[in-house]
């Protein structure tokens, strides 16, 4: 039926798409659910005709409109998915069963029979509750504050502002906010690149750098955070008990009383985080207006005039003098110096991550983490600030705290040491015996371990964002747009190197623990795929590398066997794939190839590019790339397997094959198109090998009947794959392929003390010689020893030796047993003679003279399998070669570990295909070993120059 085109009179408004685009929040409107509608929309395959009384037009198409149920991971409750349409369905027959799934169930609860009970519905229609969701002010911000300002403000800062003095007090306190502001941008750059769920820091750096790097770090801040929680609960204890003291309250003594009240705030924290974020955030706004209630306090505690117990404690409210004093550092003790400072005071910029820590419970995380974060960084620099210029400006570096150490008028101004001396006070005796107990706070050793922790993390986090736009991926979309790569880069070396500059040890330790846990995490190898920002920089370097190839010359110097092996599914040739793997591994190219016989279709795809062939090849620990194809005709697909396989110049130069051992039984046709692929191989200049050994190549499954028999496998084998490796399959067959057996075979096994026999009788450029010598450089094959078999003459045979001999060790390849083998050019005994026309009887072309004259040649070129008594003829003696060169092979390598022979080629025209098959087939016949023929491409891969 004829589909009339769009006119004038058209209203093509009325065939919009009536589904909404999308919903931001992935709900949709709540009007009642009409599936003819959602067909008339989105197509139906069954009528071309509009909805309802509509006009017949043009416009019915299966395409929908963008929505937000095609790109979600999660589904909404209450309501069915929606999924577009496949692009098969899109221009597949309209006649198929096309029609894209409509919805698929989100509720769980439904029955298989469609019979459920009214409290099954009602529950069905009441969404789970929402779990509790925060803003950037309570969710963010307030949390980051709360865990910047801590045991570090109140016990540490006044001790390094007056051992650093205000000027380099207020310099580690901007390099802290600095180093924290670089990876607050980092923070937001990551968090803002994609929806971010719960996990916080291990989230953060695992999604961009990968779980290994991600569950590294994660494990090491969450022990920081540990310590950091310790640090700051002995700290309140610590002033809890000296308040008690101060008050006459003691329990025990001054160590258990910080035990026990360490422990009730432990406890209690507990108590608050078990009972659910929404006490925990309540909490959260309590202790905020604790501390800004303590802020309040201390400004105006400073601005009161200083009483005599103040005074004598160091405290003299504002003063000029006071001021210009502690502006200037004085060290003192061993920990006395910038960095020592640095690393006491920068645990208390290490809460910049408590917003990004719960992640998953914040509204809008996206918005709240940048925002958050950086005006936490803000507002608690500012208060440092502000802090260390107040109480360097009221305090004096040291006092007594005793009311009789004013300085009186019997005593001489002159011998006063300290400023306190020009507002009538004298330490003296305390300043010259390090006595005095105010001015006081004790170093916390753990302190730069802390710091250590978390420099690490932040080094991690800034070279995540670097890492992460570097690669320049499509992937690294952040809605945050201020931050830069080269600053995150500065940020991570920073902290790199402040780490060692704290302490070494510390750093060491941190790096150390990194290492370790990122090895393991290697060696356990999640199976996790996040599209992290590593697997980017690895396929960018791969591409840059492959991409300079293009200005590198070949050169026989740097030939490398790049290997197209025709397995089919791998793991049904496993011993092709081993032997193959024995001179390309860590070495050179190799691509599995496999060919489904089909039309093209989304089955077929799926089974030619299933996950599993990898999987196997990775679990057997081949370092192969496999490549899959569907054709309609085998030949045709190895040819596209030849010509594309590949990218720049790492593509393939030498195609692997198994034998075709059941050539006989199968259809003549069958064996036409196998040696064709031969000479497509040869065509494209390719080097070809081809192995046989005696059990056969196809361990494939023999219960799959219905999938067509290979190549190489004979009337007992019949699955799929070509001997070299194609897999020949219908469409309707389910060939399963498990990735997890992995079946030994000969290739696997150490060699022992036997003996690799090439039989390098043609020269085709040396890869005869090549590939042997590859396989001799690893464990498995070491300690065979190598003969090279040549042919020659009788009477020159140690001059023929010693020529060839010379010419191996120009090669440089250790080969030193060398065997000239005159009796190759004997005649073969009559017996095998006769065998071998018994073998290709059943493809002699019948030549009877009763048959009309001229009905030879036509029948010959339809059928150019066929072999004329001329045939025979033309090629009498290389058939008497390959013959005799089978009781050569049956004389002389009996025990060998791997017979290497060079491949005869049969000339185009002149020899039948099934008569160079024959040759193949005789030639390597009864041999215990395996047998591999070679044939390179005639061109050079040895060379014994320098240049």
């Amino acid at each position: 039926m004829e589909v009339p085109v769009a006119s004038d009179g058209v209203d093509l408004a009325a065939y919009r798409p009536r589904v909404p685009l999308s919903v931001p929040n992935g709900k949709e409107t709540p009007v009642g659910f009409n599936e003819s509608g959602y067909y008339h929309c989105y197509g139906d395959r069954n009528s071309v005709a509009s909805h309802g009384s509509d006009a017949q037009t043009g416009y019915k198409t299966l395409d929908t409109p963008p929505h937000y149920d095609f790109y979600a991971n999660s589904e909404a409750w209450g309501r069915r998915r929606r999924f577009r349409p496949s692009l098969y369905q899109l221009y597949a027959n309209p006649g198929d069963d096309s029609r894209p799934p409509m919805y698929e169930e989100t509720t769980g609860e439904q029955m298989e029979g469609g019979d459920s009970s009214e409290e099954d519905e009602d529950r069905q229609k009441d969404p789970p509750p929402e779990p509790t969701r925060f803003g950037w002010v309570q969710g963010v911000m307030i949390r980051c504050m709360l865990n910047i300002w801590g045991v570090i403000l109140y016990l540490r800062l006044p001790w390094i502002t007056a051992q650093a003095g205000i000027g380099l007090t207020w310099v580690i306190i901007l390099l802290s906010s600095l180093i924290t502001g670089i990876t607050g941008l980092s923070t937001s750059a990551i968090a803002t690149n994609g929806k971010v769920k719960g996990g916080g820091t291990y989230f953060l750096i695992s999604r961009s750098l990968g779980p290994e790097l991600g569950g590294s770090i994660g494990l090491i801040f969450a022990f920081a955070n540990a310590v950091a929680v310790a640090m700051h609960t002995v700290g309140f204890a610590e002033t809890v008990t000296d308040l008690m003291r101060e008050n006459g309250a003691v329990m025990v003594d001054r160590t258990n009383d910080i035990r026990i009240i360490g422990i009730i705030t432990v406890t209690c924290l507990l108590g608050i985080s078990m009972a659910g974020m929404a006490w925990e955030s309540k909490a959260q706004i309590l202790f905020f207006l604790v501390i800004m209630v303590s802020f309040a306090s201390y400004i105006v505690g400073t601005i009161i005039p200083a009483s005599p117990q103040k005074q004598a404690k160091g405290f003299f409210s504002y003063k000029a003098d006071i001021f210009a004093a502690n502006f200037v550092p004085c060290w003192r003790g061993p920990e006395g110096s910038f960095f020592g400072m640095f690393s006491i005071f920068f645990p208390s910029a290490t809460g910049i991550l408590a917003g990004a820590n719960i992640s998953g419970d914040l509204k809008n995380p996206t918005v709240a983490i940048p925002r958050g974060t950086l005006m936490a960084i803000f507002w608690t620099t500012i208060s440092y600030l502000i802090i260390s210029a107040t109480i360097g400006s009221c305090v004096v570096r040291d006092a007594s705290g005793m009311l009789n150490d004013t300085l009186s008028s019997s005593s001489s101004s002159e011998n006063c040491v300290g400023t306190a001396c020009q507002y009538g006070w004298d330490f003296s005796e305390c300043i010259k015996n390090s006595t005095c107990t105010y001015g006081i706070t004790e170093l916390n050793t753990i302190a730069p371990i802390i710091s250590n922790f978390f420099l690490c993390s932040y080094s991690l986090i800034n070279f995540s964002c670097f890492h992460a736009t570097i690669t320049n991926s499509p992937g690294w979309r952040p809605s945050f747009r201020f931050y830069s790569k080269w600053l995150s880069l500065l940020g991570a070396v920073c902290c790199v190197v402040i780490m060692f500059l704290l302490t070494w040890w510390a750093a060491l330790i941190a790096f150390g623990v990194v290492f370790f846990l990122l090895g393991y995490t290697l060696y356990k190898k999640p199976a996790v795929n996040w599209g992290s920002s590593v697997q980017v920089g690895a396929y960018s370097i791969a591409l840059n590398q492959l991409v300079g190839l293009n200005n590198v010359e070949d050169h026989v110097k740097n030939y490398r066997p790049q290997c197209l092996v025709l397995t089919g599914p791998p793991s049904s040739r496993p011993a092709l794939v081993d032997l193959v793997s024995c001179f390309t591994k860590s070495l050179s190219l190799m691509i599995c190839g496999s060919v489904i016989i089909a039309s093209p279709s989304p089955t077929a795809v799926e089974k030619v590019s299933n996950d599993s062939h990898v999987t196997w090849l990775n679990q057997r620990k081949v370092k192969s790339f496999y490549r899959g194809v569907v054709a309609t005709e085998l030949r045709s697909g190895v040819s596209m397997l030849l010509q594309g396989a590949g990218l720049g110049r790492i593509k393939p130069n030498v195609l692997l094959m198994g034998f075709k051992k059941d050539w006989c039984s199968d259809t003549p046709q069958a064996a036409h198109n196998y040696i064709g692929i031969l000479n497509d191989a040869f065509d494209l200049q390719y080097g070809v090998c081809m192995l046989r050994i005696r059990e056969g190549l196809d361990i494939s499954h023999p219960s799959q009947a219905h999938v067509n028999p290979g190549f190489d496998g004979g009337p007992d084998s019949i699955n799929t794959i070509s001997a070299p490796a194609c897999i020949q399959t219908s469409i309707t067959s389910s060939v399963s392929i498990d990735p997890a057996p992995q079946p030994s075979t000969v290739f696997q096994k150490k060699q022992g003390k036997k003996t690799i026999d090439i039989y390098w009788l043609s020269d085709d450029g040396g890869l005869t010689l090549l590939l042997p010598y590859l396989l001799t450089r690893r464990k498995r094959w070491a300690r065979c020893k190598v003969r090279v078999f040549v042919g020659g003459d009788t009477d020159k045979k140690e001059e023929q030796k010693e020529e060839v001999l010379a010419l191996i060790k120009k090669f440089r390849l250790g080969f030193h047993d060398v065997e000239v083998l005159p009796d190759i050019y004997q005649n073969p005994q009559p017996g095998n003679v006769h065998q071998f026309e018994n073998m290709v009887g059943r493809f002699r072309l019948d030549t009877n003279p009763k048959l009309d004259s001229d009905s030879g040649p036509p029948r010959q070129q339809e059928e150019p399998w066929m072999i004329t008594d001329q045939d025979l003829e033309r090629n009498k003696a290389k058939t008497h070669r390959q013959i005799r060169l089978n009781e050569v092979l049956q004389d002389y390598s009996r025990e060998a570990a791997l017979i290497v022979i060079t491949m005869p080629v049969g000339r185009r025209g002149v020899c039948p295909s099934t008569l160079f098959l024959a040759w193949l087939d005789f030639l390597s016949r009864d041999l215990r070993p395996p047998v591999l023929l070679v044939r390179g491409n005639q061109e050079n891969v040895l060379t014994f120059y320098c240049q």
